[in-house]
């Protein structure tokens, strides 16, 4: 377990650890805006962008995340499209993480009574006043516990993005490899890492979960 302290690892975990937060930061923040665009262009009166909203969470939902940053990867460039490995990454994680936060804002606008819906609607508003002023900020409070639970997943999916030239935390663990650590005390310390991630946006999501409780 001394590892962590001999030729320079501390930084090298400490970037790895530090890349990983800022990813999945940045992932999260464009599959949390694509999420709630997603979700109202599924619940929107326009059968255009329900089949956009409908098509675009089939297809993200259902694809193998190695796949998409294959396609990222390796398709863009085709397209003349050039960016950076780690903006790949977000691409790739935003959009696949999106699709999962989109069902989970789909599945909290069902539970408000669609009477309020109506009752917006003879009161003059339209369907964007009605969804951003009415639905959505009670759907919110419903959805936050699968949300936690879709951005608790994030971080351990940014794992793939070692893959594919991202020095996040993961791919730490090939550089100790090759410098011939015991495997166990590699995983140990990656192992822990997630879990000090993983715990925080637990815990963020449970504070945020009391505090947008509805008293029944």
């Amino acid at each position: 377990m001394g590892i962590l302290f001999e030729d320079g690892n501390f930084a090298l975990f400490r970037d790895g650890f530090l890349r990983t937060v800022e990813l999945s930061l940045i992932s999260g923040a464009l599959a949390l805006l694509l999420g709630v665009l997603l979700a109202a262009f599924r619940v929107s009166p326009v059968p255009v962008l329900r089949a956009f909203g409908t098509g675009w969470v089939t297809i993200f939902r259902n694809t193998p995340l190695t796949l998409l940053f294959l396609a990222v990867t390796f398709v863009l460039p085709r397209l003349e499209v050039h960016l950076p490995s780690f903006t790949l990454a977000v691409i790739a994680l935003g959009s696949y993480t999106g699709s999962f936060v989109c069902e989970a804002i789909r599945s909290g606008i069902n539970t408000v009574p669609i009477g309020q819906a109506e009752a917006a609607r003879s009161l003059g508003l339209n369907f964007g006043q009605t969804l951003t002023s009415v639905v959505l900020p009670q759907a919110v409070r419903t959805a936050v516990p699968p949300l936690g639970s879709v951005f608790i997943a994030l971080p351990r999916n940014s794992a793939i993005a070692g893959a594919f030239n991202v020095d996040e935390i993961f791919s730490v663990q090939q550089t100790w490899v090759d410098r011939g650590y015991s495997t166990i005390a590699i995983f140990c310390w990656i192992a822990l890492a997630f879990l000090l991630i993983s715990t925080v946006i637990a815990q963020l999501f449970r504070f945020l979960e009391n505090r947008l409780a509805v008293a029944r």
